[in-house]
């Protein structure tokens, strides 16, 4: 969408860098925490750059991942290699929507060495995977107008989740809406704008962010 163009712009305030991953890092000072996002199947991975911007622009270091035929399924350890080339960055939160947040919860689990926090959207960990007893800082945000997503499963996941797991149901949220590509076969049309979805996204990272550097 023409909203995910525009935030690929670099300026004053975010550098953006486009050679191996998509990264935004502020400007302003050297940023001590990171976040790394695993795109949706099948979504261009430029579609989710206002959520990496928007964080840049709060002094985090952001980096979208893009995906062997934009699956992260079949390269689920992706985040290895940002976190080995920022070695300044002392917080690193990793997170992904739908099939890119589940296999963001797998690299979380296997390597709760190498990262702080983990962020779901709308997206649950897989069956056997169970990090309720790590101390990882998660959300997991959800829309109820989501078409694709089972939501009783999102609730079941939860005993796979840490008991304070941040849970967000954002009412009037569909799965579509977590990024900036448009509508999406078997989605349900979302009751709120794309933007304030966003908003809410946002809010609910950056608290992620500021819990998993303390």
């Amino acid at each position: 969408m023409p909203e995910a163009l525009r935030a690929l712009e670099p300026d004053a305030a975010v550098l953006v860098d486009r050679e191996r991953w998509i990264t935004f890092e502020p400007t302003e000072q050297a940023a001590s925490s990171g976040f790394i996002f695993y795109p949706g199947g099948k979504v261009l991975p430029e579609a989710y750059a206002p959520l990496a911007r928007a964080l840049a622009e709060h002094g985090h270091l952001s980096a979208i991942l893009p995906m062997p035929l934009n699956l992260a399924v079949f390269n689920p350890d992706a985040a290895s290699d940002v976190i080995a080339a920022y070695s300044g960055i002392q917080t690193w939160v990793i997170g992904g929507h739908s099939l890119g947040g589940v296999m963001a919860a797998r690299y979380a689990y296997h390597h709760q060495e190498l990262v702080d926090g983990l962020a779901l959207l709308a997206a649950y960990p897989e069956a056997h995977i169970d990090i309720s007893q790590s101390d990882l800082v998660v959300a997991t945000i959800y829309g109820d107008r989501d078409g694709l997503l089972m939501l009783n499963e999102v609730e079941h996941s939860l005993d796979q989740l840490p008991p304070d797991t941040q849970v967000m149901l954002i009412e009037g949220a569909n799965h579509a809406q977590f990024g900036w590509y448009g509508d999406q076969a078997g989605d349900r049309p979302a009751r709120i704008s794309r933007s304030e979805q966003h908003a809410r996204v946002v809010s609910a990272i950056l608290r992620i962010m500021q819990e998993a550097g303390r």
